[in-house]
């Protein structure tokens, strides 16, 4: 493999390259690694920058003093696949590692362009780039450091350089689950000790607490990257297991309706019943429940259960069935609080959902997870009918959740749909293509 890096600072890359696994690397001769300065293709005093077309400050990098230098490099070391760096490229993960060790292993010819000033024409991008990539959402002085960045993590990946390959393989973020921690001596150290099962010897025991405390992490601090990732049954009940209980309120009380929005009840549909439950079931709620505290509208929800919780509803669609298992009425929302307190044993973080202004409560994201479950509570998620809840109700929540938009100006949402897509964006899969 060949790195050819083409820089305005080509000094930066001297100690890098000369420590750690790089310098291993190409002692080992696995890799090649040459730096090419912009100034390598110019006159001298002459400049390699200009200013920007437009109301703009700053400089960039010459279009033909890039075209220049990548047509030589490309002479001497044949056709690269070629990375350029920018806040504005794909972000920077082991998945995309892996998509361009492999795209230089067919090529056996890397080009990282790291820019300086204000970055480059964005001709050049158009006519060179394979690859535009990027570190995070944030700006730095230039691209040298994450040129080195994407450098390590690549030479990590060819064979030969890191002893025992299976722990590349293992390490975090090579599968869906992070990685575990790890101990060495001291036994002891600042009153903390390192567990019996890593002492122990079983190596079957080892393997589970590993397994355990990798999925412990992973679903903590790094939901995100778990849910772009196909899993098995066993992932997923194992992630599951350290999620903490989730449940769902549709709210037939304390909502507003009508044209003046006035706080009312509403009528409880067997259509809502039916779609929220399938929903509730898909993505893992532990219960549904239909609050109303009007008597005939409990006889209504009753009714409809008593017919799925005989044999009549089991016959005829046992997939409903099991998902209308999750239903329970409740009176009032204090009383669904209590009957999950009760359960659980701990008192639900409650988690509002409007297409209102509420500033009275601290509103989340659907990537606020780890803020949710840092709680160590179970979560109730409510959702009202008609023109959504009162103030009353919301000031009474822990959290609200970003409202559902769309690119319209359109967000009238019926409540099933509206429970659909939170519960998918809240604790849904999410694949990313490997």
């Amino acid at each position: 493999m060949h790195i050819s890096i083409l820089s305005v600072f080509p000094r930066l890359y001297d100690s890098f390259l000369e420590t750690s696994i790089v310098k291993k690397a190409r002692d080992a001769s696995l890799v090649d690694i040459d730096q090419r300065s912009f100034f390598d293709y110019v006159e001298p005093k002459e400049r390699i920058d200009a200013p920007t077309f437009g109301h703009g400050a700053g400089m960039l990098i010459k279009p033909e003093v890039v075209g220049k230098a990548i047509d030589d490099i490309t002479a001497q070391h044949g056709k690269p696949y070629t990375i350029f760096f920018s806040p504005q490229g794909k972000k920077l993960n082991q998945r995309l590692l892996k998509k361009i060790y492999h795209k230089v292993q067919e090529t056996g010819h890397l080009l990282l362009v790291p820019s300086r000033y204000e970055g480059m024409d964005a001709r050049v991008e158009e006519q060179y780039a394979d690859l535009q990539v990027s570190v995070g959402d944030f700006v730095l002085m230039g691209g040298d450091l994450p040129a080195m960045m994407l450098t390590e993590g690549l030479l990590r990946l060819l064979p030969g350089v890191i002893g025992k390959q299976e722990s590349v393989q293992e390490e975090s973020f090579s599968g869906p689950f992070v990685d575990y921690p790890e101990y060495t001596n001291p036994v002891v150290w600042h009153d903390k000790e390192v567990p019996a099962v890593v002492r122990s010897g079983n190596h079957a025991a080892l393997r589970a607490w590993r397994q355990e405390k990798a999925a412990d992490k992973t679903v903590k601090h790094h939901f995100s990257w778990l849910r772009s990732h196909h899993l098995d049954k066993a992932q997923k009940m194992q992630a599951r297991s350290f999620m903490p209980p989730h449940y769902v309120a549709l709210c037939h009380s304390q909502v507003r309706i009508g044209p003046e929005r006035l706080e009312g009840t509403t009528s409880v549909t067997s259509i809502d019943i039916h779609d929220i439950a399938r929903s509730s079931k898909t993505y893992g709620m532990n219960g549904l429940f239909v609050v109303t505290p009007l008597k005939d509208q409990q006889k209504i929800v009753q009714h409809f259960l008593s017919f799925w919780e005989s044999g009549p509803g089991i016959d005829y669609n046992r997939e409903r069935y099991e998902a209308v298992g999750l239903v329970r009425l409740a009176p009032s929302i204090d009383e669904v609080i209590e009957a999950i307190e009760k359960r659980e044993g701990k008192r639900p973080i409650v988690v509002g959902t409007t297409a209102r202004s509420f500033e009275s409560v601290q509103r989340i994201t659907f990537y606020d997870q780890e803020l949710v479950w840092q709680h160590d509570r179970p979560v109730l998620l409510a959702f009202g009918t008609g023109k959504g809840f009162t103030d009353d109700f919301l000031a009474r929540c822990d959290y609200l959740l970003e409202k559902i938009e769309g690119f319209s100006e359109f967000n009238h949402l019926s409540v099933r749909s509206a429970v659909a897509v939170v519960l998918d964006r809240w604790l849904g899969i999410n694949v990313q293509n490997e």
